[in-house]
This record gives C-alpha cells, sequence and structure tokens, in this order.
C-alpha cells in the first residue's frame, strides 16, 4: 500500500497579529500544539485591604502572569511582609534540622492537594507566633541537650579512663603494689623523685598527631599508653558519634617543666584531661562512684529526650482538622511558601488608590477570569473588589508563548523548549516530534526483546507514577516519553526482524533451499508483476544468518535511513511555509520558502524517487544511485537510466536545483531596500513617525533590522551566509540521517555479539556442563545486556535522535527566541517545592 500524504491543519490567520511584531487582541480561539494560544494583555485593578485573597484566588483557579510594574523604581510596598516571612522559613529550617535528629520521627511530605484545600485555616499571624514560640522552645531544648550530653560524654570518658586505670594498677606488681606515690628507687637518695602521669582522652584521628607532638615536646622523655573506648560518644553539637581512646603519660617527676610541656600540648589538642587514681584501691572506688552518676546522667538524657520526641512527635503528625494531609510542620513551610509568593506578586503592583498591575492571559481563558473576579465581588462585603480591564490598544511587550499541554505531550513539549521557546505563534515543532522522536529512536534501536524491556519500564513508570511525582519529578515527567521509545523500538524490531538477534519466523519464508545446498532462491515474484508477493510484515527471516545478510541489511536501513531523514526536513520546510503564511509574509513566502522547497524537491526529493522506484521496478542492469546523482550534478550522461526518460528528467530537476539558489539569493534584500525606501518616503510626505518603525518591518520580513537604521549590505550579507548555510546545510543535514544506519548497525551487531559470546557458547558445550554454564553465562547475558544495550546504547540513541531534531530538522523553520508564559500557579510552585 501507498502512504498516504500528511496534511497539516490549516488555520486562520489572526487578523492584525505578527509573530514578531505583536498588535492588538484578536478573535478569541486556541490554537493547540501547532501555534501557542492566543495571549490578551491587560490590567488587573486590586483594593488594597483585600488584594492578598484576590492573588490567593487567581494563583488557585487561573492562569495569569504578572508584569513587574515596579521594576524601574526598586519599589517594593510589601517587603516587611516578605521579611517576616522569610525569618519564618529560617525558624522552619532550623526546626527541621532539629527534627531530622530525632529517631522515628519522619515529616509527611507531598500532599499537595490536601494543603490547598485546607490552607485557609492558616494565618499569617498565627503561624508566626507559633513558630517564634517553638523556636524558643526548641533553642532551650538545644541548649539543654547539649549540656546534658556533654556531662553524659564527660562521665563516660571519665569511667572509661578510670578502667583503664584499673586494667594498668589493678596488673602492676612489685613492692609498690600498683601505688604511683611510692618512689622510684626505693629508699635510697633519689627516693624524692616519683613518677608523674598526665590522663584524658583524645578523638582517635588525633592519636598519631598527638603521640608525635609529644615525643618533640618532652624529647623523647614520656611513655604514653592509648586504649579505645568501647563506648560510643555522641558529639552533641553535629550528633555523630566520635571514637576516642583514652590516655595516660607517665613522666619523671610529680612538677617541673616536663608536666608543664605535657599539659600544654594537651591543651593545644583540646583533650579533656581527668585525675589519674594513684592506687588500684583509689580506682576501684572512684569507678563505683562515677558507675552511679553515669546512670543518672543516662536517666536525665533519655528523660529530656522523651521529651523533645513528645513535642516533635506532635509536629510530625498531621493537623487536627486535616488527618491526611502533611504534617504540621510541613503544612506551615508550604504556607510560608505560598504567602511569599503571593507578596512577591503584590510587589509587582503599582500603589494607589488600588493597587495596578500589567498582566498577560491565555485569551479562552477570559471569561473564566472574569467570572471568577465577579463571583469574587460578590461576596465582599464592602463593595469593592477586583477588575480586569483588557487592554483594546498596541501591546507594550512581546506576548509570552503558551503552550496548552497534557500528561503525554508535557515531556516532547519539554525537549523542544530545551532548545529555545517558539515565539509568540510560531509553528510549534512538538506537533511533529511526538511522532517523529519515538520513531527515529525506534528506528536506531530496533529490537523487539530490547524494545520489550525498554516498553516494560515506560509501563512500570506509568503505573507508579504517582510514587515517582515528588520523590523522583524527572522519572515522572519521562514516564511516557519512556514508554513511547519502547514501543516505536518494538515495532522497528518487527520491521527488522530481530529480536536479541534473533530472527523470529513469525510468517512463513518467502525463500527455500531446493537444492539443499544453502542458496537460497525467492518463492515470491521478484518482477512484480502480479505473482505471489514477499514476505508480509518486516524483513524475511530467512536473511538471519545468511552469508550476505550485513550488506542486505545495511544497503536497506541506509536508504530508509535516508528516506525518512528527507521527509522530515521536507515537512521542516512545511511548518517554514505555515510560518510565512500566518504572518503573511509574502517575501519570506515567494523568496524564501519557494525556492528552498524547489532545492529540497529537485535533488532530494528526485534521490528518494530512485530508492523507492529501484525497490519497487524490476531492473535489468539497475543504475547505482550515488553514480547518477553524480551524473545529475555534474552534468554527465548517465549510462544507466531508471526508465527512458529518466535521465532527461533528472537534467531538468538540476536546472530547477540550480536556479533556485540565486532565486534564494538576490531578490529578497532588493525588496526590503525598496519597502525601506518605500517606508521613509511615506514618513517624509505624511511628516509623522510611523506606528511601526523600520526594526519592526524588517524583522517581518526576515530579521535583518538593527535599530532604526536600514543597512543594505548588511542584509545583503545576511541574506549570502543564509543561502550558503542553506544549501551546504541540506547537503550535510541529509549525510547526518545515516546516522540512523549507523546507529541501528551498531545495536545490532553488538546484540549478536554479546548473544554468540555467552548464551551460543553456553548450548555449544556438551552435556552435562551446558546445563550448568548456560545459568552462569545468561547471567553474564543478562548483565551485559541491562549495562550496555538498554544503559549505555538507550542513552545514545536518544542524544543522536535529539540532534537530528533539534539541527536538522528545526532548522529549516525554527527561530525560538520567545518568552515562555509563566503564570502565577499556587499548586505548581507548592508541587516543585515538594520534590526538592
Amino acid at each position: 500500500s501507498r502512504p498516504s500524504a500528511a496534511r497539516l491543519p490549516s488555520f486562520r490567520r489572526r487578523p492584525g497579529i505578527r509573530a514578531d511584531a505583536p498588535r492588538g487582541p484578536g478573535p478569541p480561539g486556541t490554537m493547540g500544539l501547532l501555534r501557542s494560544e492566543a495571549m490578551k494583555y491587560g490590567m488587573l485593578v486590586l483594593p488594597v485591604q483585600d488584594a492578598r485573597r484576590y492573588i490567593d484566588k487567581i494563583g488557585k483557579e487561573t492562569n495569569i502572569q504578572f508584569e513587574d510594574m515596579n521594576a524601574r523604581e526598586m519599589r517594593r510596598p510589601y517587603r516587611k511582609h516578605i521579611q517576616r516571612i522569610d525569618e519564618m522559613e529560617r525558624i522552619l529550617r532550623f526546626m527541621f534540622d532539629e527534627i531530622s535528629k530525632i529517631d522515628n520521627c519522619d515529616v509527611q511530605k507531598n500532599r499537595v492537594d490536601e494543603f490547598l484545600a485546607a490552607d485557609g485555616t492558616y494565618k499569617l499571624d498565627v503561624v508566626e507566633a507559633q513558630l517564634a514560640q517553638l523556636y524558643q522552645q526548641f533553642l532551650k531544648f538545644k541548649e539543654n541537650n547539649v549540656k546534658l550530653m556533654t556531662e553524659r560524654n564527660q562521665a563516660v570518658e571519665e569511667s572509661e579512663v578510670i578502667a583503664a586505670a584499673l586494667k594498668i594498677l589493678g596488673t602492676s606488681g612489685g613492692s609498690g603494689g600498683g601505688d604511683l606515690s611510692a618512689p622510684l628507687v626505693g629508699d635510697d637518695a633519689l627516693a624524692d623523685r616519683r613518677l608523674g602521669y598526665v590522663a584524658g582522652v583524645v578523638p582517635k584521628v588525633d592519636e598519631q598527631r598527638f603521640q608525635r607532638a609529644l615525643w618533640r615536646a618532652s624529647r623523647g622523655n614520656t611513655f604514653p599508653v592509648f586504649s579505645g573506648i568501647e563506648n560510643k560518644v555522641v558529639d552533641p553539637k553535629t550528633g555523630g558519634v566520635v571514637e576516642k581512646s583514652v590516655f595516660v603519660i607517665y613522666f619523671q617527676g610529680m612538677q617541673g617543666s616536663m608536666r608543664d610541656k605535657i599539659i600544654k600540648v594537651c591543651t593545644a589538642f583540646g583533650v579533656n584531661m581527668y585525675p589519674w587514681p594513684s592506687s588500684a584501691e583509689q580506682a576501684r572506688q572512684k569507678d563505683t562512684v562515677l558507675r552511679k552518676n553515669l546512670q543518672e546522667k543516662e536517666r536525665a538524657l533519655k528523660g529530656f529526650q522523651d521529651i523533645m520526641r513528645a513535642e516533635a512527635v506532635d509536629l510530625v503528625a498531621p493537623a487536627a482538622g486535616n488527618l491526611q494531609g502533611n504534617s504540621k510542620i510541613e503544612d506551615w513551610r508550604l504556607f510560608c511558601i505560598k504567602e511569599k509568593s503571593i507578596y512577591n506578586v503584590l510587589n509587582h503592583c503599582e500603589e494607589g488608590m488600588a493597587l495596578r498591575v500589567n498582566v498577560w492571559y491565555p485569551e479562552s481563558d477570559e471569561g473564566k477570569i472574569q467570572a471568577l473576579l465577579k463571583a469574587a465581588r460578590e461576596g465582599d462585603q464592602q463593595g469593592q473588589g477586583a477588575f480586569l480591564n483588557p487592554d483594546k490598544g498596541a501591546w507594550k511587550s512581546t506576548p509570552p508563548t503558551y503552550i496548552r499541554t497534557n500528561e503525554y505531550t508535557e515531556a516532547f513539549q519539554e525537549v523542544i523548549d530545551t532548545y529555545g521557546i517558539p515565539r509568540y505563534q510560531e509553528a510549534n515543532p512538538a506537533l511533529i516530534t511526538v511522532v517523529t522522536f519515538p520513531f527515529i529512536f525506534g528506528m536506531m534501536y530496533g529490537d523487539v526483546g530490547h524494545g520489550t524491556l525498554l516498553t516494560l519500564a515506560g509501563v512500570y513508570l506509568v503505573r507508579n507514577a504517582e510514587s515517582f511525582r515528588h520523590t523522583q519529578p524527572v522519572l515522572f515527567g519521562a514516564r511516557f516519553l519512556v514508554l513511547s521509545l519502547g514501543i516505536f523500538a518494538v515495532f522497528a524490531g518487527f520491521m527488522y526482524n530481530d529480536m536479541f538477534s534473533v530472527c523470529l519466523p513469525i510468517f512463513a519464508s518467502r525463500f527455500e533451499d531446493k537444492n539443499h545446498d544453502g542458496h537460497y532462491t525467492p518463492m515470491y515474484d521478484v518482477t512484480n508483476s502480479g505473482g505471489p508477493g514477499p514476505y508480509p510484515f518486516g524483513l524475511d527471516w530467512a536473511w538471519g544468518g545468511a552469508s550476505n545478510e550485513l550488506l542486505y541489511v545495511n544497503s536497506m536501513k541506509m536508504k530508509l535511513s535516508v528516506l525518512f531523514g528527507v521527509l522530515q526536513m521536507i515537512v521542516g520546510l512545511m511548518f517554514r511555509w505555515s510560518n510565512a503564511l500566518y504572518d503573511k509574509n509574502m517575501t519570506d513566502f515567494i523568496f524564501e520558502c519557494v525556492p528552498m522547497m524547489v532545492f529540497m524537491l529537485c535533488f532530494f526529493g528526485w534521490m528518494d524517487v530512485m530508492i523507492l522506484y529501484k525497490w519497487t521496478h524490476p531492473i535489468d542492469n539497475a543504475p547505482n544511485i550515488i553514480n547518477s546523482l553524480i551524473c545529475m550534478a555534474m552534468g554527465q550522461k548517465d549510462l544507466n537510466p531508471l526508465w527512458p526518460g529518466s535521465v532527461q528528467l533528472a537534467s531538468q530537476l538540476m536546472k530547477y536545483t540550480v536556479l533556485s539558489v540565486p532565486f534564494l539569493l538576490f531578490p529578497k534584500p532588493f525588496i526590503l531596500l525598496w519597502q525601506h525606501n518605500k517606508a521613509q518616503a511615506q514618513k517624509t510626505k505624511d511628516g509623522h513617525h510611523m506606528l511601526v518603525d523600520e526594526e519592526q518591518g524588517a524583522h517581518s520580513a526576515g530579521g535583518h533590522g538593527h535599530g532604526d537604521e536600514f543597512e543594505f549590505g548588511e542584509v545583503f550579507i545576511h541574506q549570502i551566509i543564509e543561502t550558503i548555510e542553506y544549501v551546504l546545510g541540506t547537503v550535510s543535514h541529509t549525510a547526518s540521517y545515516l546516522r540512523i544506519w549507523a546507529l541501528s548497525l551498531a545495536h545490532q551487531q553488538l546484540s549478536e555479539v554479546f548473544f554468540q559470546k555467552t548464551l551460543t557458547m553456553g548450548l555449544e558445550m556438551p552435556f552435562p556442563a551446558n546445563g550448568i554454564m548456560l545459568y552462569l553465562m545468561f547471567a553474564a547475558w543478562f548483565g551485559v545486556t541491562l549495562g550496555v544495550l538498554l544503559g549505555m546504547d538507550v542513552l545514545e540513541c536518544f542524544l543522536h535522535t535529539l540532534r537530528l531534531h533539534w539541527v536538522e530538522f528545526q532548522s529549516k523553520f525554527y527561530k525560538a527566541g520567545g518568552e515562555k508564559f509563566a503564570p502565577y500557579n499556587v499548586k505548581a510552585l507548592i508541587a516543585t517545592s515538594s520534590a526538592e
């Protein structure tokens, strides 16, 4: 069956509007994916005393973008409210940090709808007072916790010092009986020389440095002993566990310069020093006292932490009136974000008897906005309310671009917006990208098996979308994109008849080995004269494993790449036509769009015709397409015509191709010059400035104006550059589409190598080794498949598909440079903050 020609939907041009030189509003209507929504400009008037309520309602129920009326003067009338909320957010960050240190106190988040349903119960003054009170309470909690934990740590450390002393003094022998107060050499003349000691606790990471410092300070005249602490010591400030060691330093003499040096080293390292018992008996008595003291500290610390946990549990529990919602403290955080955004909007308003602010909004939503404001005014008992006054005159700024999307098209529109935002009502590439992006990806990645795995990943993301909405927003947004890529990869895999490098015998082959010698002959009508047809769908599985499989499949995929590449570029030129017609710019249409299409069709379109003709018509001496194109371009005689008269037709098409280049190059600059001179003469005649200056006129005709001056030389040079870029770019872009074939070849060959070097080797082993090795080889094959073909290769094919759309396709018509419509939307703002 022959493919039907794709038809683009037609849209009526709104009078008085250009994408680059906007005018006043036109008739209402939505444009969908092809063009952005029709926008309207107006002024929103708000009563001062009730402005916050109106902005809150507008942010929840409408789409309005606010302009900053105070940008030039930098006046911010509601800055004090912003400062108050900043302080509240600082307190909340402090409290979140403190709650995170408490076990089993998890904050419930990501319940945006429940919060918005009950956010009216919160008032700024009340929440501010509660936060200030809780802040002071948590500060005292923190101070007391640090104090109690420090005392507990000191008790633990001193207990460990005494335990180390018991080990040393309790086992020491000799006449001293473990008494360090005895002389070193008994009752001789040196009996007044006693053994000095200093004990304490040092962090384990500083142990080696501490030991080296002691050695240098004492010139090696000290004997330090270290032993690790088994009980964990928690840093009261950070909450982290610190590993420490008990040390005792022995030196000669109880007093003197040596002791002073050791004390200075200990002080420099910030170690905690504790008294060292002079005898084993004293150590045992001290140990008994310390154990009782440590138990008391532990009980006091545990009781205080229970009080802190009770307060934290109350904060992480849902509010009383919203039991299915977020934690109370999370609701406060979201409330602060919402209130801050409201006052940021109010800061954009111009003060007076009422607040005034210029706004953009979709033309189709005007009735909804007016109805909302009317309903709000009826509920206002003071008789004042908000009003929206549409601007009937010329717009003062370029309208923002607003393209309505749904959950499926959102990811594809994001791909386009990453390259550049469409200009106001410029043809949007997302209309065709929704289909072409996964289709071209499928051509690169075509494999039934790998495509099925990718499809299952997409199905998993779609089915579990809500669990990824706030935790993994990137995966949530890309779920339908991944699903589409997988589906098209499966479709292309059936077309290539490739599943993990194995061909699928879905239908009976149209080839047979009559002599059983490995030479297959076709059973279908190769002359295409009405006999039996070829394989019903995709590639015949008889090609799998054939000696000339790679040669045939490469030729097929290469031609398919060029066919779809030229087709996509032609669609891009059709979008360029639609832009020129929509803008009523006949200069661009006649002297750019038409010659560009002639150049594309007469050379590259003819190449596609040659490919399709060779596929559908039997030719005894089939010509080489590349040689035929060379003969066509060089004006040489082609000795192998496709059909009688094809050479003459190719020669005629080449003439049109060559003539289209000067037609693209010369007329437009001179037409712009004539338009400029005519405008200047009219301006001089009338004696007043025209409503549309030369900059807008030149821009509407091609974007070559700069300031208020018209430079013909600059315009002509610009047109030369565009002509060269299009002519050479069309050639290079056509060749660039061969990356589809290259990526498909790489994927197929990698899949085949991985299959042959793992599963095939396991199957070829003798029994019973094959049964054991098959499990191991399957694990290896599956791991390589996940890592390479489902990891790197998916990313590689995605990036190359992205490049083909951004460069080869969009360069034919897409100027971008628009400003994205950014309405004040409370739900979107809250959802974004919840995902962070």
